[in-house]
């Protein structure tokens, strides 16, 4: 099974790589490596969430909106790869959690990106991982994440 058919098992719709909001490219290759730029959680091109989690948004919110990011980042990969297929293994994802003053279960939050990546990519989806509390993102997100992908021979 290919990765985007395992994606539509999962009920997800990979869109087309979201456009950088500003003066950037959404990723980079070096030799075998993919760098994506931070995602913020757009679906359909709208902010799914907005706000501080703890605040506006509660932890599940959260969650969510950082996997909606990892499905960002693959969507950029694809664009660079090709194909998901290409992809050897998820080697490092970090996530920025926009959060409210005493929230620190910002690791939960970013679980959302990290677990839905085991779960498509299998033991290749295990990843280094920071998972980052910061006082404000772009466009008000919650969450963005970023990723690094090794790609296969």
């Amino acid at each position: 099974m290919t990765i985007e058919e395992k994606l539509r098992e999962m009920g997800v719709s990979l869109p087309a790589a979201p456009a950088p909001l500003a003066s950037y490219v959404p990723a980079v290759t070096a030799g075998q490596l993919v760098f994506t730029s931070g995602q913020v959680p757009l679906a359909n091109g709208q902010l799914g969430w907005k706000g501080k989690v703890g605040r506006d948004v509660d932890a599940e919110g959260g969650y969510q909106a950082a996997r909606q990011c990892a499905v960002n980042c693959l969507a950029v990969i694809k664009a660079v790869a090709g194909s998901l297929d290409h992809v050897g293994r998820i080697v490092k994802v970090t996530g920025f959690v926009s959060s409210a003053p005493g929230f620190n279960d910002q690791a939960k939050v970013v679980n959302g990106a990290s677990d839905f990546l085991l779960e498509l990519f299998g033991d290749a989806g295990r990843h280094a991982r920071a998972a980052v509390g910061v006082s404000e993102l772009p466009l008000d997100a919650p969450v963005e994440v970023e990723m690094v992908v090794q790609l296969r021979d």
